[in-house]
């Protein structure tokens, strides 16, 4: 209990045992933050205090209306949280900590353009690529929605081009296969959604992502097109991404092994990319080149061109449907009450469970096949956001931030990791995701999916008691008395916390919406732990140091200039090399 106090208050630069503030908040407006976060947190710990023994089955017992009162809904999305340990004034305290957070504010920076990316001088406006209003949004005083319309509409003439087969091969043949090579959010954002819509996209035309820099992935890729009718989308920033540049130089040495010219090139491969001297010397067509914005973090970027695979893939209505729901849960994030809104009561959650209840991971768990790859989206999405042991004033951080995000689909969960959710020794509050329609003939599949996806919720809430389990082992025909010790292996203590959404079909109206909700969820969760998470600086270092191992990989003398591990492991690997 003391350990979770001291990390629910020092958040904000509290530590047990002390009113004292800091001396780095020395102005009025730092001190008056500090006092509503201590107000808040301490307030939210006496109620963890209060409430942590209570069992989620007995508050439904007593309450009819908890489902009711603990549930959202909008357009066909219902977002049922009933199912955890809270109670009215739960929500209540933790919407006084995001005021005390000054979340309103942030939203509000961030909805306007300013740079809230603090440690790259960056505005942070996924929102305006999906901005349907025709209200101008501006960065540096310029209203940045006519280049983003002009891009779209690009995206979109190319896109028909392909799909009307009026853009062709080198030799004349329909494009039939799109490639896309990127790495992080140039690859998880359109995977993801290119597998979620599968029934939306043209019949005839397949979709392929190649990210990883492994050999094996590119051959497997290469082996299964024909250069007459293939397509590739080069998506680096910059196109200098090591692993990116590798994979398109070897799919411009595989294209051109069997085109034998050059100039075929700019029939079979376009770029998504901000440098276009770098992208005319790969042999693109600048006029075949997509831009982006330095405004557009990688993991929120499937919005823009890097979406343009999704934009080939289901058509223009069907991206326009994808901003709009996106549009829909950007609207209700910026005006709904905070206790009222979806993307906040979600990100409250994960927090009153993570710094109060002490959770160390949080599982999405989609029992829908078509989201079979949301899970690894999201890990990026919220680890590589809200990792951080430096807030955004260059301080370490004195709490916990981001849970370890994991999951795989329900149904596969259930025969794999469902035993540690109902009787491990950790907490782990999930997310279940599931459609309430199928695109697939087999109804039946669906429903027998849909049940065990329901009971699953109730039985992690429910559990199961001494009784009840000596009650289902009579009604096996067997004794309890005869049972012995297996009894105790058959009790469930439940009281284990979900989320459900549960969407009416999968439709790109709808993925938009979800996947809108957990990008501000994530946003929700950076404010309240005073982080910007919108950089993500952690994974430079170790891209520094493969360059200069790259070269020492193909020396001939020993590596000796790192510690004994790393020069041990090196040299073992060229030897066996």
């Amino acid at each position: 209990m003391a350990e979770r106090a001291a990390n629910a208050l020092q958040w904000c630069g509290i530590r047990p045992g002390t009113r004292a503030l800091p001396e780095e908040r020395a102005t009025p407006a730092e001190a008056e933050h500090f006092v509503a976060m201590q107000k808040a947190t301490e307030a939210l710990m006496r109620h963890y205090e209060a409430i942590e023994s209570l069992q989620m089955r007995d508050m439904f017992a007593t309450d009819p209306q908890r489902f009711d009162r603990f549930s959202l809904e909008l357009g066909d999305l219902l977002f049922d949280y009933s199912k955890n340990r809270i109670i009215d004034e739960t929500i209540t305290l933790l919407c006084e900590l995001a005021e005390a957070a000054d979340l309103k504010e942030w939203r509000r920076l961030m909805f306007r353009g300013d740079k809230i990316n603090n440690t790259e001088q960056r505005a942070v406006l996924h929102t305006a690529l999906r901005n349907r209003s025709g209200i101008p949004v501006r960065v540096d005083g310029k209203d940045v929605m006519p280049e983003v319309n002009t891009e779209i509409a690009r995206m979109a003439a190319f896109a028909v081009s392909i799909r009307n087969g009026e853009r062709r091969g080198f030799t004349g043949k329909r494009i039939s296969d799109v490639v896309n090579i990127g790495i992080g959010g140039s690859d998880l954002g359109p995977k993801m959604v290119c597998e979620a819509l599968e029934p939306f996209i043209q019949p005839g035309l397949r979709l392929h992502f190649l990210s990883n820099v492994d050999g094996v992935a590119a051959e497997q890729v290469l082996q299964e097109l024909d250069p007459e009718t293939t397509l590739f989308i080069v998506a680096s920033k910059t196109f200098t991404t090591q692993e990116t540049m590798t994979n398109a130089r070897t799919a411009r040495e595989w294209f051109l092994s069997q085109s034998g010219d050059e100039a075929f090139i700019a029939s079979h491969f376009v770029a998504v990319s901000t440098n276009s001297e770098a992208v005319s010397a790969f042999g693109i067509d600048t006029d075949n080149m997509f831009v982006f914005w330095d405004w557009v973090g990688g993991r929120f970027s499937l919005w823009s061109a890097i979406g343009l695979p999704i934009m080939i893939a289901i058509g223009e209505e069907g991206f326009s449907e994808l901003l709009d729901g996106a549009h829909a849960m950007d609207c209700h994030f910026m005006e709904a009450p905070l206790e009222r809104n979806m993307p906040v009561i979600l990100a409250l959650l994960g927090i009153w469970y993570h710094n109060y209840f002490g959770a160390e991971s949080h599982a999405v768990l989609p029992y829908d096949q078509a989201l079979r790859s949301l899970p690894a989206y999201l890990q990026q999405l919220d680890m590589e956001s809200n990792g951080k042991s430096v807030d955004r004033d260059g301080r370490p951080v004195l709490t916990t931030t981001s849970p370890i995000l994991w999951g795989a689909t329900g149904i596969n969960g259930q025969h794999a990791f469902y035993q540690l959710l109902h009787q491990g020794s950790r907490l782990v509050p999930a997310d279940f995701i599931a459609t309430a329609e199928t695109h697939s003939s087999l109804k039946h599949h669906h429903d027998i999916m849909m049940s065990n996806f329901f009971s699953q919720t109730e039985a992690l809430m429910r559990g199961r008691t001494l009784g009840e389990t000596r009650e289902a082992i009579e009604d096996a025909g067997d004794s309890p008395d005869e049972a012995g010790h297996r009894v105790s292996h058959m009790i469930f203590e439940g009281n284990r916390p979900t989320n459900t959404l549960l969407l009416r079909k999968m439709n790109p109206f709808n993925l938009g919406m979800l996947v809108a909700l957990y990008e501000h969820k994530i946003f929700v969760q950076g404010v309240i732990w005073n982080l910007n998470s919108f950089d993500q600086w952690g994974g430079e270092l170790g891209k520094q140091l493969a360059k200069s191992i790259l070269d020492e990989l193909n020396a001939g003398s020993a590596v000796v200039g790192h510690d004994s591990s790393t020069n041990g492991l090196i040299n073992t690997y060229k030897r066996l090399r």
